[in-house]
Parts: structure tokens; sequence; C-alpha cells
């Protein structure tokens, strides 16, 4: 598994454009989408400017898709594209070809888990709370073969200071909730394999990709 980084031009994205995102990418190279290729998207970077949007920063705001190496050529037809995400109109670039980098923590932006993986009682909330939601990404992990531990990463500043970091995936009219998940103490190889596999649902539309967290509060992930 390689990233392709596509650097993105245009003014703004909503902050919630994974879903929207990820449908204007399948419009453009219908070979993205079902299930025939593996594949890893995560949400564009921005500077938040209020009232839900992002103002896109070059060189900062970038796509990021994970797919296998042989499957580069499937992509590359994105390079010079013009997206319609949610009303706003975006422009890829050339992309720069990226491997993946061991690292012993790793960070993901939002992290949602099947109601399968909840092990919740009938009548509980559609999202879980952190407890169940770590107990939840253990299990993956072990299923995984990773033994390193999982953590929500808090919020740091403003009135929920102290908080887990909950997010909302917005998909048609449902929201899916799920936390931003750092997980610590990886070796190089469960490193690799849990940036290959990502964690939880949803991995086409910006959930459970992870990168190597770089210092507290690291911008590509939470």
């Amino acid at each position: 598994m390689i990233d392709l980084s596509f650097p993105v031009r245009g003014e703004t994205l909503p902050t919630d454009h994974a879903y929207a995102l990820y449908g204007a990418l399948a419009r453009a190279v219908p070979a993205l989408h079902g299930g025939g290729l593996r594949l890893l998207l995560a949400s564009i970077p921005g500077e938040y400017v209020g009232g839900g949007q992002l103002r896109l920063v070059a060189p900062r705001s970038r796509l990021r898709l994970r797919l296998p190496a042989e499957a580069i050529s499937a992509a590359l037809p994105l390079a010079g594209k013009a997206l319609n995400v949610a009303g706003h109109t975006v422009r890829l670039g050339v992309p720069q070809v990226l491997p993946l980098v061991p690292a012993a923590a790793l960070v993901a932006r939002l992290v949602t888990m099947k109601r399968s993986d909840r092990r919740e009682p009938s009548g509980t909330k559609r999202y879980m709370d952190p407890a169940a939601f770590l107990g939840a990404a253990r299990r993956q992990l072990e299923a995984l073969g990773i033994r390193g531990e999982p953590a929500i990463p808090l919020i740091s500043q403003g009135p929920h200071a102290g908080k887990p970091r909950r997010r909302v995936l917005r998909i048609k009219e449902r929201r899916v909730v799920g936390y931003a998940l750092q997980v610590t103490g990886l070796t190089a190889a469960e490193s690799i394999r849990l940036q290959e596999h990502g964690l939880g649902g949803r991995t086409r539309m910006g959930c459970g990709f992870f990168v190597p967290l770089r210092c507290k509060g690291d911008r590509h992930g939470v």
C-alpha cells in the first residue's frame, strides 16, 4: 500500500466533506467505486474559518488516497480533474507517490465502529460512549494482531477542553458519530499493518485513516 497525495486547489470546503468527496471521486473515476479496489481516503485538511467551513491552503491542503501500489494507474486519471464537492469546486494537481512510514504512534482524525462491533444493549443511543468505543477498537486491533494501546485524544482548549474528541460524519440524512483515535506502542510491522488496513468502518469516507503522530495535536490526524 502507498499514498497518492494530490495537491488541491480551490477556495473552501465544508469541514464534514468526506462522504461528498468520495462521491465526487467515484463520479470522476468510476474505477474507484465499489469493492474491487482496496482504497482508504483521508479528508482534505485546511484552515477552519467558522461556519462549518475550511479554507484550502497550499501546500497543506492535499487529497490522500491509500491504495495498493499496483493500482496507482486506476487513480492517476484524477490528476487535473475539477470536482464538485458538496457545491464547492476544487481541482486536483499531479500526485506524489509516498511510501507508508512506520511510527510507534499513529493517529486517525475519525474512527467509526459498525453496530455489530459495539456490543451495546438494546435501546442504547446510536453512538457509543468512549469506554465502549475503546473496547471495540481494542478488539479490532487484536484481530489484526496489533498490541498497541488505543486512546481517544482530548480537546485541548475551549469550552469542551478535557473531553474526548468526538466527531460526526454525515452520510446523506444520517449522522454517524465516532472519535479521533491514537494508537501507541506499535512495532514497525504493526504500524504499517494498521496504516494499510485502517480501523472501523467507512474507510472510503475519511474514517480510520492513520498517519504518524508527529507531535501533540498533530493537524494531519486530530
